[in-house]
């Protein structure tokens, strides 16, 4: 093993003993009870079984010896990656029946895209929206009738959510199912080719749309490398997937036969099936690093810097921003997949995808082998990768190197020596910048400040003319108690005409920017956060401010008496009213610093330390 990722993961262990201790000893003891539906109450259990559509499955659910498989999904028919899931139950359902187990359908789980409401009101609504799926998980767990879950989601908000709420019921085997992304359609190039001179005012918004349309374009994923399928690669690297599964498209022969072998194989890691191997024991401190490093190694979505440490926190883990920079700092950037490269997700995957990340990130040495994983013990087996044979699933071993190194390479000839994770910190704040894809001469900008409440209002500059220049943009109110912390997309073209026309621009945010952040350096989800006084309520429209991707500088250049003496200004009044933003209120109120995971759950679940 590296031995960086040694001293990272043991500072690991040592401070989230309490937590961790705490956190077992919950899960184990309701492990030790064995199947919870044995000892509810009769009435109780009538009424978890009444529903059942065969008395078949009734009379198996009144015997301990069968498996009774929770299905939660996150199905709906407006996000192009969930509408697939419209199918699974029924097939879970069948090859549960097959084999002598059950399934029930659990409970749903809201999931927005964040493509859809990009730069709306809606957008307010979306990091929230993941602890409103981890309620929502808790809730379809809790009824106590389950033996093992199958969890079916995949985009932003909603796999974080997912493996919060399950992990609160870490005592179950469980296993996620994805769905996979949607075969290739236009270059990203070309796309965000169009956005830009549609931005310029160079293409129409006819020539927008159709351009959109054939990059979005069937069930599945959206096919860049954003925070959906960054959460694709974390789940499989920490062997809560089946091997090779993540990105096998959806409406194919494999993808429906990885659906059944899943709602078989957890049978296999419950208390009947005799392997038994529960969530809570598969994430642990080893397999958070692991996560880790698989994003710092694909250059995957800042969003992750919020949603690893939040799942992290669920298990009884204390990870910090400092452990995944370290980490970062010692993980070669292996991958090239847009935003970060030309590729996409389908390419990445027929390069080798998941299955050559592992194996060449093992044989470097960057990799915890000896984890808990929903196929056994050791990540090893996660070299192995699924093919249909005459319509039966077989496990071949996987390919020792990439077809394609201008997509994906191996860690002894990367793409750059360090993964594309930067902690940003100064006198404005700590944030995070994601370098893998800013180009080296643009990492470092040194210019005046130009502030703004609302991302609009630096549209309606850009529009205006008043951009032509260098500057940082200071894009503040945005945070997880201020406004839910939307993403701050809208302004990616705008930003990058500019640095395209030669000034030296950046973004610096106590916001977010998409999974997707691209060429333009932005030092985000800074905190603490304007509204909560943070130093960026101090910025002034001409401070000299210095962002350093490089170095991870992020400073205001005023004198330090007049920094010292300067008032924090108020956030702007009229805000989280409307599209449903004013029920969340109580909940923004409770989120915690972006550091911690933007979560509402942090103050609840630091008082099981």
């Amino acid at each position: 093993m590296h031995p960086r990722v040694l001293e990272v993961t043991q500072r690991l262990v040592e401070r989230s003993r309490p937590t961790r201790e705490r956190y077992l000893a919950m899960i184990r003891a309701a492990a030790s009870d064995g199947p919870q539906r044995g000892k509810l109450q009769c009435a109780n259990f009538a009424h978890g079984v009444a529903g059942c559509g065969s008395s078949t499955d009734k009379q198996r659910l009144r015997l301990m010896d069968q498996a009774n498989v929770a299905i939660v999904s996150s199905y709906n028919d407006m996000l192009s990656a969930h509408q697939p899931y419209e199918h699974y139950p029924e097939l879970i359902k069948q090859a549960l029946r097959e084999i002598g187990s059950v399934g029930q359908f659990a409970g749903g789980v809201p999931a927005m895209c964040d493509g859809v409401t990009q730069g709306e009101a809606g957008m307010e609504l979306s990091l929230a929206s993941r602890e409103v799926i981890a309620m929502s998980t808790a809730v379809a767990l809790s009824h106590n009738m389950f033996d093992a879950a199958l969890l079916l989601g995949i985009c932003d908000k909603i796999i974080p959510g997912l493996m919060i709420g399950a992990l609160r019921f870490g005592h179950l085997p469980m296993i996620f199912v994805p769905g996979g992304p949607m075969p290739s359609g236009i270059s990203n190039k070309e796309k965000a080719r169009v956005r830009q001179a549609f931005a310029e005012g160079k293409a129409t918004r006819e020539e927008l749309l159709e351009s959109e349309m054939k990059s979005y374009h069937s069930p599945g994923t959206c096919t860049f490398y954003g925070t959906a399928n960054t959460n694709q690669v974390v789940m499989e690297v920490m062997g809560l997937h089946l091997p090779g599964s993540s990105f096998v498209n959806p409406y194919t022969p494999l993808r429906d036969e990885l659906t059944r072998e899943a709602a078989r194989q957890v049978t296999r890691i419950t208390h009947q099936g005799g392997n038994f191997m529960p969530l809570g024991e598969i994430v642990d401190e080893k397999s958070i690093v692991n996560s880790v490093v698989a994003l710092s190694a694909t250059g995957g979505s800042t969003n992750h810097t919020l949603h690893i440490p939040a799942i992290a926190q669920a298990a009884g883990i204390q990870l910090t921003w400092d452990d995944m920079a370290e980490i970062s700092a010692v993980t070669p950037t292996l991958a090239q997949v847009y935003p970060n490269g030309k590729a996409d997700v389908n390419h990445f995957h027929a390069a080798g995808g998941v299955n050559f990340m592992v194996h060449t990130l093992l044989e470097a040495g960057l990799l915890h082998e000896d984890v808990n994983t929903i196929m056994g013990r050791g990540l090893s087996r996660y070299l192995q990768e699924p093919f249909l044979v005459d319509g039966k699933l077989e496990w071949r071993t996987g390919r020792a190197e990439s077809l394609d190194e201008d997509i994906l390479r191996p860690a002894s000839r990367p793409f750059n020596e360090e993964g594309g994770l930067r902690v940003m910190q100064g006198n404005l704040g700590r944030g995070v910048m994601k370098v893998s894809a800013v180009a080296p001469k643009h990492q470092l900008v040194e210019a005046p400040a130009r502030v703004f409440h609302d991302q609009s209002e630096l549209a309606a500059a850009f529009k205006a003319g008043e951009l032509e220049r260098d500057f940082v943009a200071v894009v503040r109110f945005q945070g997880p108690k201020a406004l839910g912390m939307p993403e701050l997309h809208k302004l990616t073209p705008y930003l990058g005409v500019l640095q395209d026309r030669g000034f030296k621009v950046a973004l610096v945010t106590d916001g977010r920017m998409s999974g997707a952040s691209g060429k333009v350096p932005a030092a985000i989800h800074v905190c603490p956060e304007a509204i909560d006084g943070g130093p960026l309520a101090k910025v002034c429209d001409g401070d000299l401010i210095r962002v350093d991707g490089r170095t991870g500088e992020l400073r205001i250049l005023v004198p330090a008496d007049e920094w010292m003496a300067r008032q924090t200004v108020e956030a702007p009044q009229g805000t989280g009213v409307g599209c449903g933003r004013e029920l969340f209120a109580f909940m923004r109120g409770a989120m915690s610093t972006a550091e911690s995971g933007a979560s509402a759950f942090t103050s609840s679940l630091e008082a099981l330390k």
